[in-house]
């Protein structure tokens, strides 16, 4: 089953063209990596894909809906976990995740059960009292990733979720994400760190808002006979550079 599927998505911001053309298809259960340097188009990408930024051009389905005719239902169905994720600082853990399935319209009769899961899923249950803001950063990260998924959501967007985080708690962070595959959840995740896209079953690299190759990690590798990732993309990026100034 396609669930995320693009049709020349372009956004612009006057003259800057942020996302160019992107013509893009992620199955059911995968985890899709976006890598690319600051100002590729990731975020754009992400937020045209949420509804929550309507493009120049193009049109774009998740979930089998319409991300500008039906963003509200939409909704129902995904996840956004944003570079600046929202928790509040002075509520506790269990505060901020009920919090969320207000904003969710989660059944009260549901919650607990969903709760006690997301809290032994991130190992947070025993700091379900503590303040957010008394909480490491990868905490905090687990944390904002139980809050995006109260409302048990279909497909999970993360913009950048470990920027920033020690390499445990990023360890930590994408074993929770291999688990929820099991639950067939469709993972959109842009990362700048390439052992994390190795991790990913395919990977987007964007440059300058263009989609110049999508690949698994091992296909990328070996179109060029490198060794990593950043090995390959490297080249790649020089070859698109040299191109672009002929």
């Amino acid at each position: 089953m396609i669930t995320i599927k693009t049709e020349n998505l372009t956004r612009k911001f006057g003259e800057l063209t942020a996302l160019d053309q992107l013509n893009l298809e992620v199955q059911e259960g995968e985890i899709f990596g976006l890598v690319g340097p600051d100002g590729a188009g990731k975020t754009t990408t992400m937020r045209l894909l949420t509804g929550i930024m309507d493009p120049t051009s193009g049109q774009a389905w998740v979930y089998n809906k319409h991300t500008v005719k039906e963003s509200e239902p939409l909704k129902e169905h995904i996840a956004y976990m944003s570079q600046r994720f929202g928790l509040y600082e002075e509520l506790s853990v269990i505060e901020n995740i009920n919090f969320y399935a207000d904003v969710y319209g989660v059944a009260k009769d549901k919650r607990p059960e969903a709760i006690e899961r997301l809290l032994g899923f991130s190992g947070l249950l025993p700091f379900k009292e503590r303040f957010a803001g008394k909480l490491s950063g990868g905490m905090k990260q687990k944390l904002g990733l139980a809050c995006a998924l109260i409302h048990t959501p279909k497909v999970l967007f993360l913009d950048e979720p470990t920027n920033g985080v020690d390499p445990v708690s990023r360890r930590d962070f994408w074993e929770i994400l291999y688990e929820l595959l099991k639950e067939k959840v469709t993972i959109f995740c842009s990362t700048c760190y390439l052992d994390e896209a190795e991790r990913c079953h395919r990977v987007g690299l964007m440059h300058k808002g263009k989609l110049l190759r999508c690949k698994t990690p091992d296909e990328a590798k070996k179109e060029f006979n490198a060794k990593t990732l950043e090995e390959a993309f490297v080249t790649i990026i020089n070859e698109y550079e040299g191109r672009e100034h002929k």
